[in-house]
């Protein structure tokens, strides 16, 4: 996939339709962002990590019992933060963006930075620490390895999801000083010292407000406070309401089923989104 700038991209934005925009912020297909041929614009596809490549395997002839391609199995996250070693997180990046590029992934899912506040949550294994600055550190060195070589990472699960237990309908209730001291850290820092290509938002809600409709983090925070320049996108089914979504800062809708594209673009004609930057 041809890498443009950002005066080409805005120049290709000027020359879409209305609907061809709506159809930008939410996926074709589990794994593929939406391609608009007659742009010359390209399905972005992703794939789930942090720790290799889950695809499913598309060859009849080769499809295992978990429908899933062969890949290397890295070191989990909670090993690899153990060893407090920046460059091994970094060559461990590297490793990863090269079997991306090998298998057509342009955005690989990871890291997972969310702080272990409990020995229960049944992800821990795939979140670096319970220490906000270490989590931070070795986020931003494997950021960094992924996308020296022309892959995006995608960082996760934004913000204060610590738990699997009713993940979909739980409200994570946290004061302000929490937050900053204990939650947002590890994303600040790796946003500030790596720049992720995307961010991924939580199904959580954070006190009362469903993370992925929470315009305080997803724009006044992770943009305008840390100047975050990549896009914001829904855990897999996570959108409540799509259009106070957009609204927030939610940039993708994953996976896409195209049903709210109409409503993204009366929304826009009507004001209800007046400040949207891929519609303006």
């Amino acid at each position: 996939m041809e890498m443009k700038s950002k005066e080409e991209i805005r120049d290709l934005v000027a020359e879409m339709l209305p609907e061809e925009k709506a159809a930008l912020c939410s996926g074709a297909d589990d794994w593929n962002t939406v391609a608009i041929d007659r742009l010359g614009i390209e399905a972005c596809r992703v794939s789930d990590g942090p720790h290799g490549l889950r695809m499913p395997e598309t060859d009849p002839k080769k499809i295992p019992d978990n429908h899933n391609m062969q890949a290397v199995s890295f070191p989990a996250e909670c090993l690899s933060a153990a060893s407090f070693d920046r460059k091994l997180l970094r060559q461990i990046g590297e490793t990863l963006g090269k079997e991306c590029q090998a298998r057509g992934v342009q955005v690989l899912l990871g890291p997972g930075v969310n702080i272990k506040r409990s020995p229960l949550c049944g992800r821990n294994f795939e979140y670096f620490s319970e220490d906000p600055m270490l989590a931070g550190e070795m986020a931003s060195a494997y950021v960094q390895g992924i996308q020296s070589e022309g892959v995006g990472a995608c960082m996760k699960h934004y913000l204060a999801n610590s738990q699997e237990t009713r993940r979909t309908t739980i409200s994570s209730e946290v004061d302000e000083r929490t937050l900053r001291e204990i939650y947002l850290p590890a994303f600040e820092r790796t946003v500030k010292k790596a720049q992720p290509w995307a961010v991924m938002a939580s199904y959580n809600r954070i006190n009362g407000i469903f993370a992925t409709e929470h315009r305080e983090y997803l724009t006044d925070g992770l943009r305008y406070e840390w100047g975050f320049d990549g896009y914001v996108v829904s855990d897999w089914g996570a959108v409540n309401d799509r259009v106070k979504g957009l609204a927030a800062g939610l940039d993708l809708e994953m996976p896409g089923s195209g049903v709210m594209d109409g409503e993204i673009v009366e929304a826009v004609k009507s004001g209800a989104i007046r400040k949207f930057v891929v519609m303006a």
